[in-house]
Order: structure tokens, then sequence, then C-alpha cells
């Protein structure tokens, strides 16, 4: 692919996104796409594990790939499950807990993560 191509657009195959965080596994969050508009990348937890996020100074969109868990959004409690798709704004707490089995979700943040500060 050219530098042009890849300014238009980019492909990502979820089982090579998981690999790719699997070897970085010190890190729950992979990012693999930044642009000035957003940002997307990978969160994974294991069944059992605590979720250190805080609010963040961007909005978020989250789809769950795989995985059982409860979100927690400003005090709010939602099971979450394969094929859940959450938004949630800039500066609302939140964090996934109960995680039943490994969690695999696919994360966009708008602004990029970490711009809006």
């Amino acid at each position: 692919m050219t530098d042009a191509e890849k300014d238009r657009y980019e492909r990502f195959e979820m089982a090579t996104l998981q690999a790719q965080q699997m070897v970085h596994s010190e890190k729950a969050h992979l990012e693999f796409l930044r642009r000035a508009s957003m940002s997307a990348g990978i969160y994974v937890l294991e069944a059992g594990a605590d979720d250190p996020q805080q609010p963040h100074a961007e909005d978020e969109l989250y789809h769950v790939i795989e995985g059982r868990a409860v979100l927690e959004v400003d005090g709010d409690q939602r099971p979450v499950q394969p094929g859940t798709v959450v938004f949630v704004a800039a500066g609302t707490p939140h964090r996934f807990h109960s995680i039943a089995s490994k969690l695999v979700v696919l994360v966009v943040f708008s602004p990029p993560e970490g711009s809006a500060r």
C-alpha cells in the first residue's frame, strides 16, 4: 500500500491486532490507528482483572468483540457481551468490572486519545 492509499484507508484484521496486543501484554490497550480526528485501538482485560482506567478527555465508542463483563458508566451498571456497542462522553467516569471471560473491545476515541488534555 502506498502512502497516498494509506492516507485514504487502512484495513485491519482483528486476529492480527490481538496477536500484536499479546506481544505487548503489559499494556491492556494497543492503539493501531491515529488520525487528526480520531484514534482506535483494542483493549484487552483478562477474566477477573481490574480495569484501572480513569475518565478520558475524549469521547469514546466501545464495541465488544469477545468476552462478558459489566460496564459501569457514571454509576449505571450494564452487562456487555459480543456485539454490545457503547458510547461514553468525554469526562464521564466509567470502567469494566466483573469480567467473566477475557474481554476484547474495539475502542474509538474522538478526538485522538490524549489530544484533548
